[in-house]
């Protein structure tokens, strides 16, 4: 979901449908949306603001279609229009299609932020690069972090062809949400290997994605390298495991909680909590949990 200016917001449900919501009222349907593949982890993704929303009423969202050899996320953009006849979007365009498709309804990422270089930054699966990147215990880390808006030439691989030269940040394992902090640093959250019930919080740079293999509570960080995988002794950015997967991470910049400023929270669908993680320049350290009794995406 993301908040309108006047305190609404836009809600996306994994089936397909996009509502228009305000506290206390009904949600409304809004028409004109894509049509969605849904099923395991497939369907409707997220939905964000141009940063000039008041302005030109820009919306971005992300789903997953089928195409030739399955299916893959999608990225596009329209018009939110608000009449008599009721709320819509018009005119949506696929600014983006994942390239080659993949069989089954497997991770697709597709979380979407804005950037303060005003580039649209957006997480995937990249089957360009399997071959390429492999954990240890045999998980693909097929999985990246994509910038784009006209021509982004200082991407790390922009010279190696089409489909790899939007790539920003490679070597993720199911990433399921990213957030820019005031500083202008790009965060990402995704789901760990072991039994898939740990996950691990890093701040993105164009050629670290702070993963590695677990020991114990500690964590050996590598990254990727259009040649290889390196370790990079002493990395930051990288904060162990939460134990619980994860849903997205939201930064906190609100009035209401001022110690908590910056701080990002972190929703545990599996867990039912809510999580903080205290954010201190490239440093990321677990500090609460509080019990929700509900799933919290």
């Amino acid at each position: 979901m993301t908040f309108l200016p006047d305190g609404r917001a836009l809600v996306t449900e994994k089936r397909g449908s996009i509502k228009l919501w305000r506290e206390g009222e009904p949600a409304r349907l809004v028409s004109g949306g894509p049509q969605p593949v849904y099923g395991g982890q497939g369907g409707m993704g997220d939905v964000i603001l141009h940063p000039d929303f008041a302005d030109n009423r820009l919306v971005y969202l992300s789903w997953v279609e089928a195409g030739q050899g399955g299916k893959g996320a999608a990225v596009g953009r329209a018009r939110l229009v608000e009449d008599t006849a009721g709320a819509r979007l018009d005119g949506l365009q696929v600014i983006w299609r994942q390239e080659p498709k993949v069989s089954g309804n497997g991770h697709f990422g597709h979380r979407l932020a804005f950037g303060p270089d005003g580039m649209l930054y957006f997480e995937r699966r990249a089957p360009e690069i399997r071959s390429c990147a492999k954990s240890g215990r045999g998980s693909r880390q097929d999985r990246a972090v994509d910038r784009c808006r006209n021509d982004p030439s200082d991407n790390p691989w922009y010279d190696q062809g089409r489909l790899r030269a939007q790539i920003w940040s490679l070597g993720h394992r199911n990433p399921l949400g990213i957030a820019f902090d005031g500083a202008g640093r790009l965060w990402e959250i995704e789901m760990g290997p072991r039994g898939g019930m740990r996950s691990t919080m890093s701040c993105a740079a164009p050629i670290m994605a702070g993963r590695g293999h677990r020991t114990g509570r500690t964590m050996t960080v590598a990254t990727f390298r259009p040649r290889g995988w390196r370790r990079v002794p002493g990395a930051q950015g990288l904060v162990g495991p939460v134990n619980l997967p994860p849903g997205s991470p939201m930064l906190y910049s609100g009035k209401a909680f001022p110690h908590w400023q910056g701080d990002a929270f972190i929703g545990a669908p599996g867990g039912e909590a809510l999580i903080r993680i205290d954010l201190d320049g490239e440093r990321a350290v677990k500090a609460d949990q509080w019990a929700m009794d509900s799933r919290i995406r």
